[in-house]
């Protein structure tokens, strides 16, 4: 991995030990996908990371430098980009400075892995909690995602620590209990509302109608969920886990790894459909990194 750190304008060694964004989460991140030197949906990122600091009354560093710092970090490669920005050093307490100069971060880190089949998903018993002012924003507090995704080992298994989950089936007079091999995990709100996965958007089609959760109490607004409604014509809707388990197809995305298929939700499967099949190939011939010579 290759960082870069900056305070304002200025270059500088390591983030500051008094940094808001270290001691609160006080701050926001971007995660983009990155073809050959460049950032297709650049001008989708910045407007996001905009409006969030907007929320937030966040400064943030002059958009020309950072986009010529990333250029200069990716050095003509592709791969992953995150750029994150907080609101900068602080005094101890919450009170925000009143004349704060933003601390920022680029790094570069290769493209993960993206499976050729469609997903194992399972329920995380993680809930998101409703905050409709910090609704939609890609802000720094993810301790909900981390503590979901430590639900299940990565290579697909239960945490020990976390709650058996999985299939149930009699040996005789014994119950045993097959815990469920899952590549991602859906998130509900403490409602009850589906929201989205860890680390991606949901949508589900219900025959000819696709939608996808509302992001404005918890959640994630996904620049390739944006993306997704516009090509799809998605409605955000309230789902709960029937509709999702009951829908004729699900699939997850976000902007590193597009558009994936959903196979299995606990006992429920999905054949591949064709309406994704198209979607994954639209995606492909609107984001050159997508196209099937680089997925």
């Amino acid at each position: 991995m290759s960082v870069r750190v900056f305070v304002g304008a200025r270059a500088v060694d390591a983030v500051p030990a008094d940094d808001r964004g270290l001691a609160y989460g006080d701050g926001l991140f971007e995660t983009m996908r990155a073809h050959r030197g460049d950032v297709p949906w650049w001008p989708a990122h910045w407007a996001r990371l905009a409006a969030g600091a907007a929320r937030l009354r966040l400064p943030l560093p002059d958009e020309a430098q950072v986009r010529a710092e990333a250029r200069a970090l990716l050095e003509g490669e592709s791969g992953v980009l995150k750029l994150l920005v907080t609101r900068g050093s602080g005094g101890r307490g919450y009170m925000p400075p009143t004349k704060a100069i933003p601390t920022w971060l680029l790094s570069r880190h290769p493209l993960p892995v993206v499976p050729k089949t469609g997903l194992v998903l399972r329920w995380c018993d993680t809930r998101l909690a409703v905050q409709p002012l910090l609704g939609g924003l890609k802000h720094c507090n993810r301790l909900e995602q981390v503590m979901a995704r430590a639900e299940w080992q990565a290579g697909g298994t239960e945490s020990p620590s976390a709650p058996v989950v999985g299939y149930a089936s009699r040996h005789g007079d014994a119950m045993t209990v097959r815990p469920q091999v899952a590549d991602e995990g859906l998130m509900r709100s403490t409602e009850g509302d589906v929201v989205c996965a860890t680390a991606a958007n949901v949508f589900i089609l219900r025959g000819n109608r696709w939608l996808t959760p509302a992001v404005d109490r918890c959640g994630i607004a996904g620049v390739c969920r944006r993306w997704a409604m516009d090509a799809t014509g998605a409605t955000e809707a309230r789902l709960d886990v029937t509709d999702v388990e009951a829908a004729d197809a699900v699939f997850l995305c976000n902007v590193v790894r597009g558009i994936l298929p959903v196979a299995r939700l606990g006992e429920r499967t999905w054949a591949p459909h064709p309406l994704v099949v198209a979607l994954q190939q639209r995606l492909a011939a609107e984001h050159p990194a997508f196209a099937p010579e680089y997925s």
